[in-house]
């Protein structure tokens, strides 16, 4: 192995010590002036490739290899990293439109895509004050890294906020060993961002983030992935054993990670990817509607009205989204707000309404083709819009968000104005 150096405001990292990242060639990857048209020609073009191979990555169940080396061509995974660090900049709102473009094309590469950049969120707004960190951001922009996350492990299923696996080591290398139930994409990632217990001795939730290159770490499949929708997130379960550098954990617990970025940029993200789904799943709708009109000679057909309803609830969650990341927006500079029970109870309540509302959408949508929509074949089949869409209430279980609500829910009353 080639060794390469790097420096960064004084400090200097070596590729052949474990854990550290590479060093990269920054003339070769210049930032990118954002710029919305750009963006969007981007965008389409990853969009493109995504739909070309939507269906066999559906019926394969496997990686969209060719959509997110789309988006490595055209540098998308890098456009939320600091224009200092290499990359463009763009915030959540951009993040989230992305989401949505490639939800319309294939579910999978939606997803993988909103997983992504959460991670990089973490990163961003909570790694910058790291020359470590920096510096794997600075590498994922010349590289386009694609990063995977692992936050489930051992019994706790989905709850994202207790660990069982501690970090091990002294004070400048450390272990982890974990029983990880889903590693979306893991074997197909450059890298993984991980949950861990502080300490041996730490509370399952005194909890840290630590990132972790792919030379950093093996991974022996545990289960394997062949669900009813989101196939080619190939979530299979992993026994993760990595090793690195102290540095590598990033500076803030996660206790403060998730509540200030973690959870509402991931919601966020994975609303937008179910908005894309249900978008599509309404534009098949209305192109069946349109055809059989025109083949009736204007009568509408009977599944007509589930259109109409299918573009109300498709309305009623892009506001929702729009709104959400208008909070965001607001609360991101204020600690104390992204704190606030009102704000954390309201962004685990976006997650529950906005999966709740993709359902609906794409089963009206479905309901508007009648047996066209219910057919696996034809140009107006539903089935793996459906089936990817029904995973959205299941990741991170509304359940389980609601049950943890309903202690918060009894501490305030309602508000005095529908403008409050």
């Amino acid at each position: 192995m080639n060794i390469h150096t790097a420096t960064i405001k004084g400090v200097h990292q070596t590729s052949h010590t474990r854990g550290a990242p590479r060093g990269v060639h920054l003339a070769t990857a210049a930032p990118r002036q954002p710029d919305a048209a750009d963006l969007r020609s981007r965008v389409d073009k990853v969009a493109a490739a995504a739909a070309a191979h939507a269906a066999a990555v559906d019926n394969q169940s496997r990686f969209p290899r060719e959509a997110i080396d789309a988006a490595r061509a055209e540098r998308l995974l890098s456009i939320a990293v600091p224009r200092e660090l290499g990359g463009e900049g763009l915030g959540a709102a951009e993040i989230v439109d992305v989401c949505y473009a490639l939800g319309k094309a294939c579910a999978s590469t939606a997803m993988i895509y909103a997983m992504h950049q959460t991670k990089v969120a973490c990163l961003v707004r909570h790694g910058r004050g790291s020359a470590w960190h920096r510096l794997l951001l600075r590498r994922l922009c010349a590289e386009q890294l694609l990063l995977a996350s692992s936050t489930t492990e051992g019994q706790a299923g989905g709850d994202v906020r207790h660990s069982a696996a501690p970090v091990e080591g002294g004070a400048a290398r450390i272990t982890l060993e974990r029983q990880a139930t889903v590693i979306s994409y893991g074997e197909a990632a450059d890298g993984i961002v991980t949950t861990a217990r502080r300490a041996a001795g730490a509370a399952s939730s005194d909890q840290v983030l630590v990132a972790f290159l792919k030379e950093d770490y093996t991974l022996e499949r545990l289960n394997g992935w062949d669900a009813l929708g989101m196939r080619g997130t190939c979530s299979a379960g992993f026994k993760l054993a990595a090793s690195g550098l102290r540095e590598q954990i990033l500076p803030e617990p996660y206790e403060t990670i998730h509540s200030h970025t973690m959870m509402p940029f991931a919601h966020l993200a994975w609303s937008g990817a179910w908005a894309g789904i249900a978008a599509a799943a309404v534009d098949r709708a209305r192109a069946f509607v349109r055809k059989a009109v025109h083949r009736s000679g204007g009568t509408l057909p009977p599944g007509a009205a589930h259109l109409t309803r299918a573009l109300a609830t498709h309305r009623t969650l892009r506001g929702l989204i729009a709104a959400a990341l208008a909070r965001f927006a607001a609360a991101s500079a204020d600690p104390a707000v992204l704190e606030s029970v009102d704000f954390q109870s309201g962004m685990n309540l976006h997650k529950v309404n906005a999966s709740e509302l993709a359902v609906a959408t794409v089963m009206s949508a479905m309901q508007a083709c009648g047996l066209a929509g219910y057919r696996n074949d034809g140009d107006f089949t539903m089935g793996r819009h459906l089936r990817d869409v029904l995973s959205a209430p299941i990741m991170i279980s509304n359940d389980r968000i609601l049950a943890n609500a309903a202690a918060a829910s009894l501490l305030g009353g309602t508000p005095a104005s529908l403008r409050d």
